[in-house]
Protein backbone atom coordinates (compact mmCIF):
# COMPACT_ATOMS: atom_id res chain seq x y z
CA UNK A 1 0.00 0.00 0.00
CA UNK A 2 1.37 3.12 -0.73
CA UNK A 3 2.05 6.50 1.37
CA UNK A 4 -0.49 9.15 0.93
CA UNK A 5 -0.23 12.89 2.50
CA UNK A 6 -2.86 15.09 4.47
CA UNK A 7 -1.94 18.83 4.81
CA UNK A 8 1.32 17.73 3.88
CA UNK A 9 1.96 15.25 6.62
CA UNK A 10 3.10 12.04 5.95
CA UNK A 11 0.32 8.95 6.87
CA UNK A 12 1.10 5.31 7.69
CA UNK A 13 -0.07 2.74 5.46
CA UNK A 14 -3.39 1.01 6.93
CA UNK A 15 -1.80 -2.06 7.12
CA UNK A 16 1.80 -2.23 9.80
CA UNK A 17 4.05 -4.91 8.25
CA UNK A 18 4.99 -7.44 11.19
CA UNK A 19 8.39 -8.25 11.89
CA UNK A 20 9.12 -11.75 10.43
CA UNK A 21 9.96 -12.73 14.14
CA UNK A 22 6.36 -12.79 15.54
CA UNK A 23 5.71 -14.96 12.39
CA UNK A 24 8.87 -17.05 13.52
CA UNK A 25 7.50 -17.62 17.02
CA UNK A 26 4.05 -18.48 16.01
CA UNK A 27 5.27 -21.08 13.73
CA UNK A 28 7.65 -22.70 16.14
CA UNK A 29 4.90 -22.95 18.55
CA UNK A 30 2.98 -24.74 15.83
CA UNK A 31 5.74 -26.88 15.50
CA UNK A 32 6.28 -27.53 19.05
CA UNK A 33 2.67 -28.52 19.57
CA UNK A 34 2.18 -30.88 16.19
CA UNK A 35 5.45 -32.71 17.48
CA UNK A 36 4.07 -33.31 21.29
CA UNK A 37 0.37 -34.23 19.78
CA UNK A 38 2.21 -36.78 17.28
CA UNK A 39 4.36 -38.92 19.96
CA UNK A 40 1.52 -38.07 22.22
CA UNK A 41 -0.86 -40.07 20.51
CA UNK A 42 2.03 -42.77 18.64
CA UNK A 43 3.39 -43.64 22.18
CA UNK A 44 1.33 -42.71 24.77
CA UNK A 45 -2.19 -43.62 23.40
CA UNK A 46 -0.14 -46.05 21.35
CA UNK A 47 -2.42 -45.26 18.53
CA UNK A 48 -1.20 -46.47 14.94
CA UNK A 49 -0.60 -43.21 12.49
CA UNK A 50 1.60 -42.84 9.83
CA UNK A 51 4.34 -41.02 11.84
CA UNK A 52 7.21 -40.78 9.35
CA UNK A 53 4.83 -38.62 7.01
CA UNK A 54 3.67 -36.39 10.08
CA UNK A 55 6.86 -36.18 10.82
CA UNK A 56 7.95 -34.91 7.53
CA UNK A 57 5.75 -31.81 7.16
CA UNK A 58 6.43 -30.60 10.87
CA UNK A 59 10.45 -31.14 9.48
CA UNK A 60 9.21 -28.93 6.80
CA UNK A 61 7.93 -26.28 8.60
CA UNK A 62 11.23 -26.13 10.83
CA UNK A 63 13.09 -25.92 7.47
CA UNK A 64 11.08 -22.95 6.54
CA UNK A 65 11.38 -20.77 9.73
CA UNK A 66 15.59 -21.74 9.84
CA UNK A 67 15.49 -20.86 6.08
CA UNK A 68 13.45 -17.29 6.64
CA UNK A 69 15.56 -16.77 10.04
CA UNK A 70 18.97 -17.48 8.32
CA UNK A 71 18.03 -15.24 5.15
CA UNK A 72 16.15 -11.95 6.15
CA UNK A 73 16.62 -12.33 9.86
CA UNK A 74 13.84 -11.82 12.64
CA UNK A 75 13.74 -8.33 12.17
CA UNK A 76 13.00 -7.90 8.63
CA UNK A 77 8.95 -6.96 7.89
CA UNK A 78 8.20 -9.11 5.01
CA UNK A 79 5.44 -7.68 1.97
CA UNK A 80 1.74 -8.14 2.85
CA UNK A 81 2.30 -11.09 0.20
CA UNK A 82 5.19 -12.31 1.54
CA UNK A 83 3.35 -12.59 5.07
CA UNK A 84 -0.08 -14.12 3.12
CA UNK A 85 2.26 -16.83 1.54
CA UNK A 86 3.43 -17.55 5.04
CA UNK A 87 0.12 -17.98 6.59
CA UNK A 88 -0.74 -19.97 3.72
CA UNK A 89 1.83 -22.53 3.86
CA UNK A 90 0.99 -22.63 7.77
CA UNK A 91 -2.59 -23.52 6.83
CA UNK A 92 -1.70 -26.02 4.16
CA UNK A 93 0.83 -27.68 6.07
CA UNK A 94 -1.71 -28.45 8.72
CA UNK A 95 -4.34 -29.38 6.13
CA UNK A 96 -2.07 -32.18 5.15
CA UNK A 97 -1.15 -33.11 9.14
CA UNK A 98 -5.08 -33.30 9.26
CA UNK A 99 -5.42 -35.29 6.05
CA UNK A 100 -3.01 -38.15 7.97
CA UNK A 101 -4.52 -37.86 11.34
CA UNK A 102 -8.26 -37.93 10.41
CA UNK A 103 -9.62 -35.04 8.43
CA UNK A 104 -12.36 -33.30 10.28
CA UNK A 105 -12.68 -35.93 12.24
CA UNK A 106 -9.91 -34.97 14.22
CA UNK A 107 -10.58 -33.29 17.32
CA UNK A 108 -7.55 -30.84 16.35
CA UNK A 109 -9.35 -29.11 12.90
CA UNK A 110 -10.33 -26.72 15.35
CA UNK A 111 -7.01 -25.38 14.42
CA UNK A 112 -7.98 -24.52 10.84
CA UNK A 113 -9.09 -21.47 12.48
CA UNK A 114 -5.81 -20.23 13.69
CA UNK A 115 -4.54 -18.36 10.64
CA UNK A 116 -7.34 -17.38 9.72
CA UNK A 117 -7.05 -15.90 12.72
CA UNK A 118 -3.42 -14.45 12.49
CA UNK A 119 -4.85 -13.30 8.93
CA UNK A 120 -7.55 -11.01 9.94
CA UNK A 121 -5.60 -9.70 12.49
CA UNK A 122 -2.55 -8.60 10.44
CA UNK A 123 -2.96 -9.16 7.19
CA UNK A 124 -5.08 -6.43 4.86
CA UNK A 125 -8.50 -7.56 3.83
CA UNK A 126 -8.25 -8.75 0.25
CA UNK A 127 -4.80 -11.07 1.95
CA UNK A 128 -7.64 -11.94 4.65
CA UNK A 129 -10.03 -13.20 2.00
CA UNK A 130 -8.17 -15.42 -0.07
CA UNK A 131 -6.90 -17.04 3.52
CA UNK A 132 -10.60 -17.62 4.55
CA UNK A 133 -11.18 -19.19 1.12
CA UNK A 134 -7.97 -21.57 1.10
CA UNK A 135 -9.31 -22.57 4.67
CA UNK A 136 -12.34 -23.19 3.58
CA UNK A 137 -11.40 -25.51 0.45
CA UNK A 138 -8.98 -27.03 2.49
CA UNK A 139 -11.94 -27.59 5.36
CA UNK A 140 -14.20 -29.35 2.05
CA UNK A 141 -11.38 -31.41 0.72
CA UNK A 142 -10.64 -32.84 4.44
CA UNK A 143 -14.40 -33.46 4.79
CA UNK A 144 -14.32 -35.84 2.15
CA UNK A 145 -10.88 -37.31 1.70
CA UNK A 146 -8.27 -37.75 4.96
CA UNK A 147 -6.37 -41.44 6.44
CA UNK A 148 -8.38 -42.72 8.94
CA UNK A 149 -8.85 -41.17 12.57
CA UNK A 150 -5.64 -42.80 15.15
CA UNK A 151 -7.35 -44.80 17.25
CA UNK A 152 -6.82 -48.50 19.43
CA UNK A 153 -5.98 -51.15 17.41
CA UNK A 154 -8.73 -53.48 17.12
CA UNK A 155 -11.53 -50.72 17.71
CA UNK A 156 -12.89 -49.13 14.90
CA UNK A 157 -14.48 -46.07 15.51
CA UNK A 158 -17.40 -45.04 13.06
CA UNK A 159 -18.63 -41.37 12.68
CA UNK A 160 -22.08 -40.41 11.80
CA UNK A 161 -21.84 -38.24 8.20
CA UNK A 162 -24.33 -35.58 9.30
CA UNK A 163 -22.41 -35.17 12.61
CA UNK A 164 -19.37 -34.61 10.73
CA UNK A 165 -20.99 -32.23 8.12
CA UNK A 166 -21.92 -30.62 11.41
CA UNK A 167 -18.02 -30.12 12.12
CA UNK A 168 -17.27 -28.49 8.24
CA UNK A 169 -20.33 -26.32 8.85
CA UNK A 170 -19.11 -24.91 12.16
CA UNK A 171 -15.36 -24.38 10.70
CA UNK A 172 -16.67 -22.73 7.42
CA UNK A 173 -18.74 -20.20 9.98
CA UNK A 174 -15.67 -19.58 12.18
CA UNK A 175 -13.64 -18.81 9.16
CA UNK A 176 -16.32 -16.42 7.66
CA UNK A 177 -17.29 -14.74 11.16
CA UNK A 178 -13.11 -14.69 12.11
CA UNK A 179 -11.71 -12.99 8.91
CA UNK A 180 -14.81 -10.71 8.44
CA UNK A 181 -15.44 -9.41 11.44
CA UNK A 182 -12.13 -9.58 13.49
CA UNK A 183 -10.00 -8.07 10.22
CA UNK A 184 -13.07 -5.26 10.36
CA UNK A 185 -12.07 -4.75 14.24
CA UNK A 186 -8.36 -4.49 13.59
CA UNK A 187 -8.98 -2.44 10.98
CA UNK A 188 -10.62 0.55 12.17
CA UNK A 189 -8.21 0.29 15.51
CA UNK A 190 -5.61 0.76 12.94
CA UNK A 191 -7.56 3.52 11.36
CA UNK A 192 -7.78 5.43 14.74
CA UNK A 193 -4.59 5.26 15.42
CA UNK A 194 -3.47 6.01 12.26
CA UNK A 195 -5.51 9.08 12.05
CA UNK A 196 -4.97 10.02 15.57
CA UNK A 197 -1.23 9.97 14.87
CA UNK A 198 -1.89 12.03 12.24
CA UNK A 199 -3.68 14.61 14.50
CA UNK A 200 -0.72 14.58 16.90
CA UNK A 201 1.42 15.58 14.10
CA UNK A 202 -0.51 18.18 12.91
CA UNK A 203 -0.64 19.45 16.28
CA UNK A 204 2.68 18.78 16.80
CA UNK A 205 3.18 21.12 13.74
CA UNK A 206 1.39 23.76 15.11
CA UNK A 207 2.74 24.23 18.34
CA UNK A 208 6.49 24.52 16.94
CA UNK A 209 4.93 27.26 14.51
CA UNK A 210 3.46 28.91 17.97
CA UNK A 211 6.84 28.46 20.00
CA UNK A 212 8.90 30.28 17.07
CA UNK A 213 8.30 33.57 19.03
CA UNK A 214 9.31 33.02 22.23
CA UNK A 215 12.44 31.02 20.96
CA UNK A 216 13.13 34.04 18.58
CA UNK A 217 13.05 36.17 22.25
CA UNK A 218 15.26 34.29 24.25
CA UNK A 219 17.86 34.05 21.54
CA UNK A 220 17.52 38.17 21.49
CA UNK A 221 18.14 37.94 25.11
CA UNK A 222 20.90 35.70 24.97
CA UNK A 223 22.67 37.34 22.03
CA UNK A 224 22.15 40.57 23.48
CA UNK A 225 24.81 40.58 26.09
CA UNK A 226 27.96 39.69 23.86
CA UNK A 227 26.59 41.97 21.32
CA UNK A 228 26.93 45.09 23.41
CA UNK A 229 30.75 44.09 24.36
CA UNK A 230 31.83 43.93 20.90
CA UNK A 231 30.22 47.18 20.32
CA UNK A 232 31.96 49.17 23.49
CA UNK A 233 35.52 47.61 22.72
CA UNK A 234 35.05 48.44 19.05
CA UNK A 235 34.29 51.79 20.03
CA UNK A 236 37.42 52.29 22.24
CA UNK A 237 39.61 50.80 19.52
CA UNK A 238 38.29 53.63 17.56
CA UNK A 239 39.10 56.25 20.13
CA UNK A 240 42.66 54.41 19.38
CA UNK A 241 42.99 54.13 15.89
CA UNK A 242 44.56 56.72 13.51
CA UNK A 243 41.41 58.62 11.48
CA UNK A 244 41.55 57.19 8.00
CA UNK A 245 43.77 54.26 8.27
CA UNK A 246 42.89 50.85 7.42
CA UNK A 247 42.08 49.89 10.91
CA UNK A 248 39.59 52.91 11.11
CA UNK A 249 37.69 51.34 8.74
CA UNK A 250 37.24 48.15 9.88
CA UNK A 251 36.28 49.10 12.90
CA UNK A 252 33.42 51.49 11.74
CA UNK A 253 32.56 48.72 9.87
CA UNK A 254 32.15 46.33 13.19
CA UNK A 255 30.22 49.47 14.74
CA UNK A 256 27.90 49.38 11.90
CA UNK A 257 27.19 45.82 11.81
CA UNK A 258 27.00 45.64 15.43
CA UNK A 259 24.23 48.65 15.33
CA UNK A 260 22.30 46.43 12.58
CA UNK A 261 22.34 43.57 14.63
CA UNK A 262 20.93 45.25 17.81
CA UNK A 263 18.03 46.39 15.66
CA UNK A 264 17.56 42.96 14.21
CA UNK A 265 17.69 41.76 17.74
CA UNK A 266 14.75 44.40 18.96
CA UNK A 267 12.53 43.17 16.39
CA UNK A 268 13.10 39.48 17.34
CA UNK A 269 12.23 40.58 21.07
CA UNK A 270 8.96 42.13 19.49
CA UNK A 271 7.62 39.49 18.11
CA UNK A 272 5.49 38.57 20.56
CA UNK A 273 3.93 41.99 21.34
CA UNK A 274 1.48 41.94 18.48
CA UNK A 275 -1.25 40.34 20.14
CA UNK A 276 -0.01 37.19 18.34
CA UNK A 277 0.40 35.10 21.74
CA UNK A 278 -1.13 31.76 21.61
CA UNK A 279 -2.02 30.77 25.11
CA UNK A 280 -3.46 34.99 25.30
CA UNK A 281 -6.94 35.57 26.75
CA UNK A 282 -8.92 36.47 23.66
CA UNK A 283 -12.95 36.97 23.06
CA UNK A 284 -15.18 34.15 20.94
CA UNK A 285 -15.94 37.09 18.00
CA UNK A 286 -12.24 38.07 17.88
CA UNK A 287 -11.48 34.34 17.72
CA UNK A 288 -13.34 33.68 15.01
CA UNK A 289 -12.36 36.34 13.10
CA UNK A 290 -8.67 35.13 13.20
CA UNK A 291 -9.05 31.84 12.10
CA UNK A 292 -11.76 32.72 9.19
CA UNK A 293 -9.18 35.56 8.08
CA UNK A 294 -6.91 33.02 5.97
CA UNK A 295 -10.02 31.68 3.80
CA UNK A 296 -11.66 35.09 3.58
CA UNK A 297 -9.79 35.73 -0.05
CA UNK A 298 -10.90 32.55 -1.66
CA UNK A 299 -14.06 34.26 -3.32
CA UNK A 300 -16.55 33.41 -0.49
CA UNK A 301 -18.10 35.78 1.70
CA UNK A 302 -17.62 34.73 5.16
CA UNK A 303 -20.46 36.04 7.16
CA UNK A 304 -20.58 36.83 10.83
CA UNK A 305 -23.79 36.88 13.14
CA UNK A 306 -23.39 37.21 17.16
CA UNK A 307 -26.13 36.82 19.65
CA UNK A 308 -24.95 39.09 22.49
CA UNK A 309 -28.25 39.02 24.71
CA UNK A 310 -26.28 37.35 27.24
CA UNK A 311 -23.36 39.92 27.77
CA UNK A 312 -19.89 40.15 27.13
CA UNK A 313 -18.36 37.34 24.78
CA UNK A 314 -17.13 34.39 26.25
CA UNK A 315 -13.08 34.57 26.65
CA UNK A 316 -11.61 31.46 25.02
CA UNK A 317 -7.80 30.35 25.62
CA UNK A 318 -6.13 30.95 21.77
CA UNK A 319 -5.25 26.82 22.24
CA UNK A 320 -3.30 25.65 18.67
CA UNK A 321 -5.71 22.75 18.98
CA UNK A 322 -8.96 25.54 18.99
CA UNK A 323 -7.29 27.69 16.55
CA UNK A 324 -6.55 24.52 14.20
CA UNK A 325 -10.10 22.94 14.60
CA UNK A 326 -12.37 26.25 13.87
CA UNK A 327 -10.13 26.90 11.12
CA UNK A 328 -10.26 23.31 9.65
CA UNK A 329 -13.91 23.56 9.67
CA UNK A 330 -14.36 26.96 8.31
CA UNK A 331 -11.83 26.10 5.53
CA UNK A 332 -14.14 23.19 4.47
CA UNK A 333 -16.84 24.89 4.15
CA UNK A 334 -15.33 27.57 2.48
CA UNK A 335 -14.27 24.72 -0.18
CA UNK A 336 -17.78 23.30 -0.53
CA UNK A 337 -19.82 26.92 -0.43
CA UNK A 338 -21.01 28.55 -3.53
CA UNK A 339 -20.63 31.88 -2.62
CA UNK A 340 -21.44 32.37 1.08
CA UNK A 341 -20.25 30.84 4.78
CA UNK A 342 -22.14 31.82 7.49
CA UNK A 343 -20.33 32.06 11.15
CA UNK A 344 -22.92 32.27 14.16
CA UNK A 345 -22.16 32.49 17.51
CA UNK A 346 -24.41 32.58 20.81
CA UNK A 347 -24.01 32.20 24.26
CA UNK A 348 -26.15 32.34 27.66
CA UNK A 349 -25.31 31.65 31.16
CA UNK A 350 -24.82 28.27 30.85
CA UNK A 351 -23.58 27.55 27.23
CA UNK A 352 -21.80 28.87 24.31
CA UNK A 353 -22.06 27.48 20.94
CA UNK A 354 -20.50 28.49 17.36
CA UNK A 355 -22.34 27.46 13.93
CA UNK A 356 -20.81 27.19 10.91
CA UNK A 357 -23.07 26.58 7.89
CA UNK A 358 -22.04 26.78 4.07
CA UNK A 359 -24.79 27.26 1.13
CA UNK A 360 -23.02 23.92 -0.62
CA UNK A 361 -24.76 20.63 -1.72
CA UNK A 362 -24.14 19.71 2.09
CA UNK A 363 -23.32 16.42 4.03
CA UNK A 364 -24.16 13.03 1.92
CA UNK A 365 -27.01 11.61 3.37
CA UNK A 366 -25.40 8.80 4.10
CA UNK A 367 -22.34 9.82 5.68
CA UNK A 368 -23.77 12.06 8.26
CA UNK A 369 -24.26 9.56 11.22
CA UNK A 370 -20.31 8.59 10.61
CA UNK A 371 -18.80 11.90 10.29
CA UNK A 372 -15.97 12.48 12.21
CA UNK A 373 -14.86 8.96 11.65
CA UNK A 374 -11.64 8.80 10.37
CA UNK A 375 -10.71 8.38 6.53
CA UNK A 376 -14.42 9.09 6.07
CA UNK A 377 -14.62 11.24 3.08
CA UNK A 378 -16.85 12.11 -0.18
CA UNK A 379 -13.73 13.81 -1.73
CA UNK A 380 -12.49 12.32 -4.67
CA UNK A 381 -8.96 10.93 -3.62
CA UNK A 382 -7.20 11.51 -6.63
CA UNK A 383 -3.21 12.05 -5.62
CA UNK A 384 -2.74 14.46 -8.69
CA UNK A 385 -5.52 16.75 -8.46
CA UNK A 386 -6.10 19.72 -6.61
CA UNK A 387 -7.76 18.11 -3.57
CA UNK A 388 -4.16 15.74 -3.10
CA UNK A 389 -3.06 17.37 0.23
CA UNK A 390 -6.37 18.53 1.97
CA UNK A 391 -7.37 16.59 4.62
CA UNK A 392 -10.60 16.59 3.78
CA UNK A 393 -9.15 14.56 0.27
CA UNK A 394 -8.36 11.58 2.83
CA UNK A 395 -11.52 12.05 5.39
CA UNK A 396 -9.04 13.32 7.94
CA UNK A 397 -9.97 16.87 8.45
CA UNK A 398 -13.08 16.51 10.12
CA UNK A 399 -11.75 13.99 12.20
CA UNK A 400 -8.83 16.13 13.33
CA UNK A 401 -10.69 18.43 14.17
CA UNK A 402 -13.49 17.27 15.97
CA UNK A 403 -10.91 15.21 17.70
CA UNK A 404 -8.96 18.83 18.90
CA UNK A 405 -12.32 20.59 19.60
CA UNK A 406 -13.60 17.77 21.57
CA UNK A 407 -10.27 18.48 23.59
CA UNK A 408 -11.18 22.04 24.20
CA UNK A 409 -14.54 20.37 25.86
CA UNK A 410 -16.87 21.21 22.97
CA UNK A 411 -19.46 18.61 21.70
CA UNK A 412 -20.17 18.61 17.82
CA UNK A 413 -23.58 17.99 15.59
CA UNK A 414 -23.28 17.79 11.58
CA UNK A 415 -26.46 18.24 9.68
CA UNK A 416 -28.23 19.66 7.05
CA UNK A 417 -30.30 22.58 7.23
CA UNK A 418 -32.55 23.01 3.86
CA UNK A 419 -33.66 20.43 1.32
CA UNK A 420 -30.68 21.39 -0.91
CA UNK A 421 -27.85 20.70 1.22
CA UNK A 422 -26.56 23.21 2.97
CA UNK A 423 -24.60 21.67 5.43
CA UNK A 424 -23.95 22.91 9.21
CA UNK A 425 -21.63 22.00 11.70
CA UNK A 426 -22.53 23.08 15.33
CA UNK A 427 -20.45 23.29 18.34
CA UNK A 428 -21.30 23.65 21.52
CA UNK A 429 -19.30 23.98 24.85
CA UNK A 430 -20.11 24.35 28.50
CA UNK A 431 -19.76 27.68 29.69
CA UNK A 432 -18.08 27.14 32.66
CA UNK A 433 -15.69 25.21 30.88
CA UNK A 434 -14.94 28.14 28.64
CA UNK A 435 -14.76 30.43 31.08
CA UNK A 436 -12.20 27.90 33.47
CA UNK A 437 -9.85 28.08 30.46
CA UNK A 438 -9.93 31.76 29.67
Amino acid sequence: MTMTQADGLPLPSTWRPLRLQTLVLLRWLAVGGQAIGVLFVAFGLGFPLPLLECFVLIGLSAAVNLWLVLKLGVSHRPSSLSAASQVAFDLLQLGGLLALTGGLQNPFSLLLLAPVSVSATTLPQRATFLIALLAAVIASVLSVWHLPLPWAPGERIVFNRIYVIGIWVSIVCGVVFISAYTNRVAHDARQIADALAATELALSRKEQLSALDGMAAAAAHELGTPLSTIALAAKEMRVEAEPGSDLADDVELIIEQAARCRAILAKLRNLGSDGGDPFAAVPLTDLLAEVARPHEGRGKAILFYYEQAAGPAPVFQRSVGLLYGLGNLIENAADFARGTVRVEAAWDRDAVSVSITDDGPGFAPELIARLGEPYLTSRPRDPQGPDANKPGGLGLGVFIAKTLLERTGGRLAFENIAAEGHARVRIVWPRNAVEAEG
